[in-house]
Order: structure tokens, then sequence, then C-alpha cells
């Protein structure tokens, strides 16, 4: 009888989180960049085994928020927290302990669900002593079904964390069928594949101030599929930064996102993209519930 269940991946911005979904599902479903607070929505991404299904929820990075946004990123990664058959807790192996790690830690005192502990980024961990004493800081805190250290990007011990998650799941009904590896629709995909690539391409606070809606999906007489996407920002400056001189940075972004939603979609596409201001759309409720609505939930 196979094994099944679902697994959270809690932590704070940027310990590798997508990364480590990405790369034990061999497919990238979760969009990454070094900027923090890239992940804004409940992601999952199913794993498929001989052993069974692990179904991992993806969470935002939990931290001190300054803004509605922070706000809601924070509270959809909180929710994510309840029936679990287990949870992930994911820190960066050379980051110091901090408040906010201690906050998460007495979130989990109220749970039955087991916990593992994951120090990520271990190829950045050359001092074991110091690896070791930094491990302590979190054991003294909460008694953790496991510790294990991996690094997700080089994927290191990332198969012995997949057999050390089955261990804490029952038998069961299988969820989904083989195939699926994640329940986002495409529509949702794309949009965050375009982000993804306005993220890696622009710098300081544009990505945080930028959202993208997929305004319609047309399909034309030759079967080429149509994709009208506007990418949002709180600030005339910032069109014209995501614009660029003679709309070269708009038509970079345009071209990186075609080239991977073309193998994600199966079929050839055609990519139209405008930008919008809604000024200060982050501390607007009514723009966060936009933001957030149907399949962006």
């Amino acid at each position: 009888m196979p094994k099944s269940g679902f697994v959270s991946i809690i932590g704070k911005p940027n310990v590798g989180k997508s990364t480590f979904l990405n790369a034990v599902l061999n497919e990238k479903i979760a969009i990454t960049s070094s900027k923090p607070q890239t992940t804004r929505y409940r992601l999952e991404g199913i794993y498929h085994s001989d052993q069974g299904q692990i179904i991992f929820v993806d969470t935002p990075g939990i931290h001190e928020p300054k803004h509605p946004l922070g706000e809601k990123l924070v509270q959809i990664a909180k929710k994510s927290f309840a029936d679990m058959d287990g949870i992930l807790y994911m820190v960066n192996a050379v980051e110091p302990f901090d408040d906010v790690d201690a906050s998460i830690i007495e979130s989990f005192k109220a749970l039955k669900t087991p916990v593992i502990l994951v120090m990520n980024k271990l190829d950045l961990a050359h001092d074991l002593d110091r690896l070791e004493a930094h491990i302590a800081k979190y054991k003294a805190r909460y008694d953790f079904h496991k510790v294990v250290a991996i690094s997700a990007k080089d994927k290191i011990y990332t198969d012995q964390l997949i057999e050390d998650v089955f261990d804490l799941l029952d038998e069961g009904i299988l969820y989904y069928p083989e195939a699926m590896k994640t329940t986002r629709s495409k529509r949702f995909l794309m949009a965050e594949l375009i982000r993804e690539k306005i993220l890696n391409l622009t710098q300081q606070e544009v990505p945080h101030s930028v959202f993208v809606e997929i305004e319609r999906i047309d399909r034309a007489e030759d079967n080429l599929l149509e994709v009208y996407a506007n990418i949002v920002v709180e600030k005339k400056s910032q069109k014209g930064i995501i614009i660029g001189k003679g709309g070269a940075l708009i038509k970079k972004i345009g071209r990186q996102a075609r080239l991977e939603l073309k193998p994600l979609l199966g079929e050839k596409l055609f990519l139209d993209l405008h930008v919008k201001v809604i000024p200060d759309w982050r501390f607007k409720t009514a723009t966060l519930n936009q933001v957030f609505a149907g399949d962006f939930e």
C-alpha cells in the first residue's frame, strides 16, 4: 500500500524552499530569484515515487511585514501550518538565528505535527563545528522530529530527506495522477514566470512593487496561443524602468518568458506585455484582493 500526505515547507525568505521543491520534482514549477519574498502564493508540488506521493506545500517566506502585502504573505505561510502530515522548517545553514526564527519555532509548540529542521545551503557551510553550534541553537528551542542538512541547489542529501518525509506518512490513497506535478493552472504559472523574469532583470524597489495579471488568452487561426498580460507597478518611474530605453527591457522580459513558457505549454506562443501603474497597490485592500483572487489565492 503506498504512502501519501501533505508536507508544508516553512521558513524565512531566501532559505531555498522553492529551489528545494524544483529540485525534488526535477521540474521547475516554483519561480526563484535572489530577491527576498519571491514566493507570494501557496504552491503545491506533487512528488511521485514507488513509495507513494508527497504533496509539498511551498509557502511565502515568514518575515516582519512592513505593509499589508507583507502581512498577507505571512498570513498565507502560517495558514500552511494547519492540517499537515509534516512540516519542513527550512533555514539557511550559514545565517544567524534571529527573532523571526524564534517566533516561527514558538508557533510550532501549539502543533502536534512532526517538524523536521532542514539546514539548507550545506554547500556554503565549510566549518562543521560552527554548523553544529548553529544547529544547537534551534534544538535548544524545540524538540524537532529530526534534523537534516542538505544543499537543495546541488541536490546533496535531498534523496535522504525524501526518505525521512515518507517515514512521517501513513498508508493511504494517492490524491493526484502520476503525470501531475502541481495543482496550479497554466495561467498561474504563466504570470509567475513573467514575474520571475522581472525579479531577475530589475533592481532595488522594483521587484517588490510588481504583480502580473493575465488579461486574456486567445487562440489564433493558425493555432498560435496569444497571451496578453499586464505588468502592474506602483510608480511611473518604475514603469519607465520596466519598459527600458526604446522598450529594450520589456522586450527582454518577454523574450526570456517565452523561452520558458513554450515548453511548459507545449505549443507556439505570442506574448504581449503592457505596463500599468496602480499607485501604492501594496497598501490597498481592493488591489490586494485582486492580486490574491481566484487561482492566485
